[in-house]
């Protein structure tokens, strides 16, 4: 095996060990070590195999290292988002790319399932590391019950 430069998001951090994963195409790199990685920070990074058994990787370097806000929201979704959910049917994803960087989300969600769904996304590790391929660093739950509509916003810096 050889090195490998990516962009990663950590799901399990010990004092000793952590783990690693891709956020292109998910693959899993357990860490023979620690070096001071948290769960859910997202790194642009080098990582490589650790010899002789070369089973745990270490990272080489760290180009970026950042985390990513989860926010649920008091915030209803604007106006726009909730124009985008009428065209669509309970359980129904829209997607729209932001104007520069980040996306939105849409979902039509069935009544009474609103905040169950807003804290799935919320505790979904691929949010994070949706929010991490898109370069975002604030991730924005909003919802309204009265409309059925749940936004989801990956928001840049």
């Amino acid at each position: 095996m050889s090195e490998k430069t990516s962009t990663f998001v950590v799901t399990h951090a010990e004092p000793e060990s952590a783990v690693v994963r891709d956020v292109e195409t998910a693959q899993v790199h357990p860490l023979g070590s620690n070096p001071g990685l948290e769960v859910h920070d997202v790194l642009e990074a080098t990582v490589a195999p650790e010899p002789p058994l070369e089973v745990a990787w270490e990272v080489i370097d760290v180009a970026d290292r950042r985390s990513i806000e989860l926010v649920d929201s008091d915030l209803e979704p604007t106006q726009h988002e909730k124009e985008l959910a009428a065209d669509g049917d309970v359980g129904d994803l829209i997607q729209e790319e932001r104007a520069g960087t980040g996306e939105l989300h849409v979902f039509c969600v069935p009544e009474g399932e609103l905040e169950t769904a807003a804290q799935d996304v919320l505790e979904d590790e691929e949010t994070i590391a949706r929010a991490a391929r898109l370069e975002a660093v604030r991730v924005e739950v909003r919802c309204s019950a009265a409309d059925g509509v749940m936004s989801v916003r990956y928001l840049p810096d």
